[in-house]
């Protein structure tokens, strides 16, 4: 092909790779800049190999197998991501666009290196994005466990389960907890919600537990712990504040004694025969006032009846602008209260993920404490004595 004059210096010094082929791909011209770009010489390349021999192996075969076919089909191809091989070694990253005319096709060649550069360095931050987000959860969902027994005691008298399960996606700390334990009148049983989520939530949750659990050996009623646990966030001066209920069971031939305290928290539902109930006198939030309002009271539970406590995560779970709420919250309770304790916490966690298409919009905690025989005789011990953290 004869280019003159003006043409052809731009044609050979232009700011891109100019290349012309036949239509099977044969190289007629190669600029000075493609030749600068590659290493190439032009008097190797001219009528002496095709485009495509010049890419690497793998777009060698996209070469012919899309690019050739698009250009015989549109007369067109725009901003084909290619890489062409260096006579010394070494990778050109490219982007090529083409046209067709007459019997020829002209090239265009304009080097990417610091594009595809680029992309593989946001390639390889989203992977690392993608890492650190796996690593957040598994660190939530491991600092989160520590929130909750990894078992709930297997206790004569009584059938015990815990359910928890997070938010979102699990990979934020939460605020809920639940534990229990043995104290000199009988069993403790504790479940609570700390205010927001992340690392300070969690510093005032581990607090809580160990609180209460510390406490234990020195305050011998529900309210009198809860005050101990209300000066402790206090004197952190954290800006988080907690609601809890606190309770305590002593097991008899006739069912079981629970003495409660609110601080703050949702009342729990004590289901009897005659249908549900609840507990508890309303309290203050803790970690709020110095003297916060908290006052003990007793139920007795009869065999067969339960005492379900929850956090607000089960009442005000949100499905556009309608809640949960306590009377659906009942109706769930009634329909499972036949089951054993495992029973119907799943059922009530299962019934709230469910409202809300199975993305919780905040943690659920609940515990369930069924009364039965002394003897332990009408429980299932395969289900009896659970904790779980669902996902």
């Amino acid at each position: 092909m004869d280019l003159t004059g003006e043409f052809e210096e731009l044609f050979e010094d232009a700011p891109c790779g100019f290349l012309v082929t036949g239509s099977d791909g044969t190289l007629r011209r190669a600029n000075r800049t493609f030749c600068e770009l590659t290493g190439h010489r032009a008097e190797d390349l001219v009528g002496r190999v095709r485009v495509q021999d010049l890419l690497v192996v793998g777009d060698r075969i996209f070469y012919e197998t899309h690019f050739a076919p698009l250009l015989a089909l549109q007369s067109t191809a725009r901003e084909i991501a290619v890489d062409f091989r260096r006579p010394a070694g070494g990778r050109l990253p490219a982007l090529l666009n083409a046209v067709t005319k007459g019997d020829a096709v002209w090239i265009c060649v304009f080097a990417a290196t610091d594009r595809r550069g680029y992309e593989r360095e946001l390639l390889r931050a989203r992977q690392e994005a993608e890492q650190s987000r796996q690593e957040a959860h598994e660190l939530a969902r491991v600092l989160q466990t520590s929130f909750v027994p990894p078992a709930m005691p297997d206790i004569a008298g009584i059938d015990l389960a815990g359910v928890y399960r997070p938010a979102g996606r699990g990979d934020e700390v939460g605020g809920d907890f639940y534990d229990v334990y043995e104290t000199a009148g009988g069993w403790a049983v504790v479940l609570g919600d700390v205010e927001g989520k992340g690392v300070q939530a969690a510093v005032v949750t581990s607090l809580a537990r160990y609180t209460l659990r510390a406490a234990s050996a020195r305050a011998n009623t529900p309210s009198a712990l809860l005050a101990v646990l209300n000066q402790a966030v206090i004197d952190q001066r954290s800006e988080r504040f907690l609601t809890a209920v606190q309770a305590q069971v002593a097991i008899s031939a006739d069912g079981c004694r629970v003495t409660l305290a609110l601080g703050g928290h949702p009342p729990p539902v004590h289901l009897t025969p005659s249908g549900p109930r609840r507990i508890g006198v309303p309290g203050t939030l803790l970690g709020v006032l110095p003297k916060p309002h908290l006052v003990d009271a007793a139920v007795d539970v009869l065999p067969g009846e339960a005492v379900v406590f929850y956090t607000d995560g089960v009442i005000e779970a949100q499905r556009g602008r309608e809640l949960f709420g306590e009377r659906r919250m009942e109706r769930v309770l009634l329909a499972a209260r036949e089951e054993n304790a495992a029973g119907i916490a799943a059922r009530l966690v299962a019934e709230v993920s469910a409202f809300q298409s199975d993305v919780l919009s905040d943690d659920v905690a609940v515990v369930v404490v069924k009364a039965g025989p002394a003897d332990g005789a009408s429980r299932s011990p395969e289900r009896s004595g659970t904790a779980t953290m669902a996902r």
